[in-house]
C-alpha cells in the first residue's frame, strides 16, 4: 500500500471527479509510482468520509484515463504506461456465457445455408477479373453501379465513380477519415461515440473532440461553437440508430448539422451501416450536404456477418484522396465478397435479409420490453441494442462485473466515452448475438441486478 493519501480537505463537488484529478496529480508527479496499489474501495471511503459510491466512480474515471487497472479479485493499481484499450464485447466466448456485448444481426441455419449457396454460386460464375486482376479500376466498374442502386435504398444519390468498394464500415470508416483529417488535425463527434475512435485517432494522429448530445443528438450549437474556438476539419456522425445511445436524428437536426458544416467549410464522415433496415428514418446527412459528405455503409450487420464488404461515397473533391488512402492501406476490397454483394443486391436477396432481420430485430426489442417492464432505456424499433443508463450512484464497472459473474456479458458505456465532461453510468445490450432463450434469460440477470440493492464486489486486500 502507498503512503500517499487524498487530501479530503481538498476535495469540491462533483466530489468523485475532484477526487479522480487529485490522485491524476499525484499520479503525474510522482507521488505515486507505476504498479502501486491503491486502497479497497471501501477502506479509502472510510478514511475520507466519503461513500462507496463516490470512490467507484472516482476509480472508474481513472481507468477512463488509462492511470489506473482494476483486476476482480486483486484491486486497483497505477498504470503510468499506455496500454492498449479493450474492445467494449468479450474477444472470445468462453463457457456458458451470455454473450449480449458485441453488436451483431440476429444469425439463424439460413443465413449459413445462403452463404454456402452463394459460395456455390460464385464456383461457376466467377469473373476472371475478380481472380487475376491486380487492379481496382479492372475489377469493380459493374460492382460501382450496382452499387448506386443500393445507396438509394440508403436515401442518397451518388455517381459510380464517386463509390469506393471497402472491406465493410471499419475500413470505409478508416479511409475517409485519413482522406480528410491530416495529422495534427481536429475532429468532432458525439460525446457518446463509435469505440474505435479514440484509438484510430491515435494510430492517425489527429485530435478527437467530442461534443454534447441530446435525444436527438449532436447538438448543432454545440458544433458551431466549436469550430469557432477550434480548428476543427471534420465531423463524425452516426445519426441512424447505430450510435451507442440508440437514437435516431430526424431531418431537421441533419439539415442543421449540415449547415454548420457548410458554415465552417469542414467535412462530414457520416457512419450508417443499418442502411435500409431502419425504416421510415429521414433521409441521410449525406443528403443535406452531398457536396462534403463522405458516407459509409455495409452489409455486415443488416444481412450476414460474412458478408464483409460495404460503400463509400464521397463527394468530388475527395475522390482522389479517398483512392489514393484506399490504396495504401487496403490496396482494394476482397473481390470475392464483392461478387456476393453484388449478385444479393441484384437479385433481391440482400433486401429480402434485410426485412428478414427487421422482423427479427422487433421481436428481440418486443422480449426487452417484456423482461425490462419498469426499466427506463433507450431503443429504437429497429435497433440492434439498447442504452439502459444506470443510477447515479450504481459503479458501472461493478455492475458489468456482477452481470458478467452471473455468465451475462454486457458492454460498458465508458468503452463509448468520448468527451471528459461528466459521465453517467450506463451500459449497452445488443439484443441479436444469442437466441432469443438466452436473451430473455440475460435481460432477466440484468434486471434483477437493477432492481436489486446496489451491493458492491469485495476484492482481496
Amino acid at each position: 500500500m502507498t503512503l500517499w493519501q487524498p487530501d479530503p480537505a481538498l476535495i469540491r463537488r462533483p466530489a468523485y471527479q475532484s477526487l479522480a484529478d487529485q490522485f491524476a496529480r499525484a499520479i503525474h508527479d510522482g507521488r505515486l509510482a507505476n504498479g502501486a496499489r491503491l486502497p479497497t474501495h471501501r477502506r479509502l471511503a472510510d478514511d475520507l468520509k466519503l461513500s462507496v459510491q463516490t470512490v467507484s466512480r472516482a476509480y472508474e474515471e481513472l481507468i477512463r484515463r488509462g492511470l489506473i487497472s482494476g483486476e476482480i479479485g486483486r484491486g486497483s493499481f497505477v498504470q503510468t504506461q499506455r496500454r492498449e484499450p479493450e474492445p467494449p464485447y468479450l474477444p472470445e466466448r468462453l463457457g456458458e456465457v451470455i454473450d449480449l456485448s458485441i453488436l451483431k444481426p440476429v444469425c439463424e441455419p439460413m443465413h449459413l445455408e445462403r452463404m454456402k449457396q452463394a459460395l456455390g454460386w460464385l464456383a461457376e460464375n466467377l469473373p476472371s477479373s475478380s481472380a487475376l486482376s491486380f487492379r481496382p479500376n479492372m475489377v469493380f466498374p459493374r460492382h460501382r453501379a450496382v452499387a448506386v442502386e443500393w445507396l438509394k435504398l440508403c436515401g442518397l444519390d451518388a455517381s459510380a465513380q464517386n463509390i469506393s468498394l471497402t472491406n465493410g464500415a471499419t475500413a470505409g470508416m478508416t479511409v475517409a477519415l485519413m482522406s480528410v483529417a491530416p495529422p495534427g488535425s481536429t475532429v468532432a463527434t458525439e460525446a457518446i461515440g463509435h469505440h474505435t475512435l479514440v484509438p484510430l485517432a491515435r494510430y492517425l494522429g489527429f485530435n478527437l473532440q467530442g461534443l454534447p448530445i441530446d435525444g436527438n443528438g449532436l447538438i448543432p450549437e454545440a458544433l458551431d461553437e466549436a469550430c469557432r474556438l477550434s480548428d476543427i476539419r471534420a465531423v463524425f456522425v452516426q445519426p441512424s440508430v447505430i450510435n451507442p445511445t440508440a437514437t435516431l436524428m430526424d431531418a431537421a437536426r441533419r439539415e442543421q448539422i449540415a449547415a454548420v458544416a457548410r458554415k465552417h467549410d469542414i467535412a462530414i464522415i457520416e457512419n450508417d451501416v443499418l442502411g435500409p433496415l431502419v425504416e421510415d428514418r429521414p433521409p441521410p446527412v449525406a443528403a443535406f450536404a452531398p457536396e462534403r459528405t463522405l458516407y459509409v455503409t455495409s452489409f455486415t450487420k443488416i444481412t450476414v456477418p460474412g458478408l464483409r464488404i460495404g460503400y463509400l461515397a464521397a463527394p468530388d473533391r475527395y475522390v482522389a484522396a479517398v483512392a489514393n488512402r484506399h490504396l495504401v492501406s487496403n490496396w482494394m476490397a476482397t473481390p470475392l465478397v464483392a461478387e456476393i454483394a453484388t449478385k444479393w443486391v441484384t437479385d433481391g436477396t440482400a433486401m429480402e435479409l434485410v426485412r428478414w432481420q427487421r422482423a427479427a430485430l422487433r421481436r428481440r426489442q418486443d422480449i426487452a420490453g417484456e423482461v425490462l417492464a419498469g426499466v427506463d432505456y433507450r431503443a429504437r424499433r429497429d435497433g440492434l441494442h439498447i442504452w439502459l443508463q444506470l443510477p447515479a450512484d450504481r459503479s458501472e464497472e461493478s455492475f458489468v462485473a456482477q452481470a458478467r459473474l452471473q455468465g451475462v456479458a454486457i458492454a460498458p458505456g465508458t468503452s463509448f466515452r468520448i468527451s471528459d465532461t461528466p459521465w453517467h453510468p450506463a451500459v449497452r445490450i445488443s439484443l441479436g448475438s444469442t437466441t432469443e432463450g438466452e436473451l430473455r434469460a440475460g435481460l432477466g440477470v440484468v434486471t434483477k441486478l437493477l432492481l436489486g440493492d446496489p451491493e458492491h464486489l469485495l476484492l482481496a486486500i
